[in-house]
């Protein structure tokens, strides 16, 4: 079913593609925006990965985790993390906003691999130009490895605004193919495999896997707040103040700022990057660096907002939505390339060699899970957490099974072994 906007009209009654007023098509139901104050939309998070060797001198930095150490000009904090980054050890310098992520828990350190990942920050993001900010972690992965080449970028994009709450019925109007909801509201956090559901107003929604594209809505000023970032936040905030105090479109602080955040896996920009299509020329996008894909996050922006869609009623989108969509631009000192670019997503198909493998595996990986008396439900679990779920998920769901269905499979599965075979499985 095709999802249709409301009418947008300007304060003359007529109709107009800037208009904050909007009125439904058929019953007129008018719906105004005119006091929603879009304070900012920008790149919240970059993670820039690297491929390479790594150098055997860096590896001496982490000798005694937790001490400060001199690396490429710079003092930093030197440590372990755990085993869910995907990496062993970190470095550190929260005044220049950077992390960097050191050898890849899945690649021996004496071969060349995905061994560096670079956490930018906010502020470090904002300082710098994406050609400027990529110059630097180029750098810092040169120091690190020796036969280095970029690996693919992911980001996360923020837009914060007021003049808006989202609903309580958040959930059942939100629209999307993402299996996975959360709500997390103060210290419970809820997640259901399955279906959705919200208590109240939560302090946060979260939609989608954080392996593909993640929706997420939260109240910005509670969680700066919380981690003593707010009068940096308002800072950035009051950029686009006309210094008038009358103005309706001030940041004001008496009020909370949400935030709609798209965050991007490096997965998806990879995918974006091998089908996407220069409009002129043909040619594909083929970045690999966040510099490179800079131009096109209007394009990602938009094409989050189309995989999520908030609707006010059955075939309509909430003025809401409508907004953000037609208006906002990702905040850059770069030219964007939307308009030039057709976006799509070229995805590894599950067909074939893949599709036969992935129902050998979950055969073997049963069979070893029956052995250890693993339940169906922890079984799942586990294997959700895999980086190779996704393919999983997708091959079955190419067979018209939904995840629910997986997890059936998996429990029928785990009972004919236990019942046939005992404990001897």
């Amino acid at each position: 079913m095709q999802i249709k906007d409301y009418v947008r009209i300007g304060l003359d009654a007529l109709p107009s593609p800037v208009g904050r007023i909007f009125v439904h098509p058929r019953d007129a139901q008018i719906v105004d925006l005119s006091r929603v104050k879009i304070l900012s939309c920008g790149v919240d998070t970059v993670r820039q990965l690297y491929r390479g060797l790594i150098r055997p001198e860096v590896m001496c930095l982490f000798d005694k985790p937790g001490s400060i150490v001199d690396f490429a000009g710079q003092r930093w904090h030197s440590g372990r993390v755990s085993k869910d980054s995907g990496y062993q050890y970190k470095l550190q310098n929260a005044d220049l906003g950077l992390i960097l992520l050191v050898k890849n828990f899945n690649s021996k350190i004496d071969t060349v691999g995905p061994h560096l990942k670079i956490e930018v920050s906010p502020h470090a993001i904002d300082a710098f130009s994406p050609g400027r900010l990529q110059q630097r972690l180029d750098y810092y992965a040169d120091c690190i490895l020796t036969s280095l080449e970029r690996n693919q970028c992911a980001v996360h994009l923020a837009l914060d605004l007021q003049g808006w709450l989202p609903p309580s019925d958040l959930v059942s109007r939100m629209h999307c193919r993402a299996r996975t909801h959360r709500d997390i509201s103060g210290i419970s956090e809820i997640s259901w495999a399955t279906k959705s559901s919200i208590y109240g107003r939560g302090e946060t929604s979260m939609f989608g896997s954080a392996s593909g594209i993640q929706l997420s809505i939260y109240n910005k000023t509670e969680q700066a707040r919380a981690i003593d970032k707010l009068d940096y936040w308002e800072q950035v905030w009051r950029r686009r103040d006309s210094l008038d105090p009358s103005d309706p479109q001030n940041y004001n602080p008496d009020f909370d700022v949400w935030r709609i955040e798209l965050r991007f896996h490096h997965s998806v920009i990879q995918q974006f990057a091998s089908g996407s299509v220069d409009v002129h020329t043909g040619e594909l996008l083929k970045t690999s660096s966040f510099a490179d894909f800079s131009a096109h996050l209007d394009g990602l922006w938009r094409y989050g907002l189309r995989q999520f869609k908030l609707l006010a009623r059955p075939g309509y989108f909430d003025p809401l939505w409508t907004l953000i969509r037609d208006d906002v631009r990702v905040d850059l000192p770069v030219d964007s390339l939307v308009d030039r670019t057709e976006y799509k997503r070229q995805y590894k198909t599950s067909r074939g060699f893949s599709g036969k493998n992935v129902e050998l595996f979950l055969g073997n990986f049963v069979s070893l899970v029956a052995r250890e008396r693993v339940g169906a439900k922890k079984a799942f679990d586990r294997l959700k957490d895999w980086e190779c779920w996704p393919v999983i998920r997708d091959h079955y769901s190419s067979k018209g099974m939904s995840e629910l269905d997986i997890y059936k499979h998996i429990k029928s599965l785990l009972e004919d072994r236990h019942i046939r075979w005992g404990r001897a499985v």
